[in-house]
């Protein structure tokens, strides 16, 4: 059965993951991991990240979405992925509060990712880089989260909602409260501004 497993496509691994098949979760959440991995590291933001790992930040994100997967409804992979992403952002919610609220000083404070290894980090990363940019990735991983750490709020928030969780543009412009067309001028601008910081010399 895990065999059998292995072989199916997304869409019928959210499907048996939503009849409570635990293989499935697990077969999904190893796909999405990589870009999990990238999405929390770059939204975290340093004061997070000072504090707790990025990998022990989705290690989190994929215990909450196995404790609650009974709450999943089937949306396909479109709709496993967005589910997966907010889970994502509420987990970050909830650390920067606990941080905030409590004022925790969380004993000694780490590198941003002492576990994860730069091939890690850069198939996290994929989403947003075209081919030639990948081998500059693997060189400049630092370059990387500082120009994108640079971009305004609104044009941080576009690249990781189309390049990392993948939504459309209609959904897009569902959630920041513009039309599909100022998104795409967005994104196109934000796409095209994060390349120029990266091709930039140092």
């Amino acid at each position: 059965m895990v065999v059998h497993l292995m072989e199916k496509d997304l869409g019928s691994l959210v499907e048996l993951a939503t009849q409570g098949n635990g293989v499935a979760v697990d077969k999904l959440l190893q796909r999405f991991l990589p870009g999990l991995r990238g999405f929390l590291r770059l939204r975290a933001g340093k004061m997070l990240l000072d504090k707790e790992s990025c990998s022990d930040l989705a290690q989190s994100v994929c215990r909450d979405v196995l404790e609650n997967m009974d709450a999943f409804r089937y949306g396909g992979e479109a709709g496993f992925r967005s589910w997966l992403f907010t889970t994502a952002l509420r987990k970050l919610a909830d650390r920067y509060e606990y941080y905030r609220a409590a004022k925790r000083n969380a004993g000694r404070e780490q590198p941003r990712d002492q576990h994860a290894t730069i091939d890690e980090l850069v198939a996290g990363y994929s989403p947003l880089f075209s081919p030639s940019q990948h081998a500059v990735a693997h060189e400049e991983l630092g370059r990387i989260e500082t120009a994108f750490s640079k971009l305004p709020d609104e044009q941080q928030q576009v690249i990781l909602m189309a390049r990392m969780m993948d939504l459309s543009r209609t959904e897009i412009a569902e959630e920041m409260g513009r039309s599909e067309g100022a998104v795409r001028t967005l994104l196109s601008r934000s796409l095209a501004r994060l390349a120029e910081m990266l091709d930039a010399k140092p």
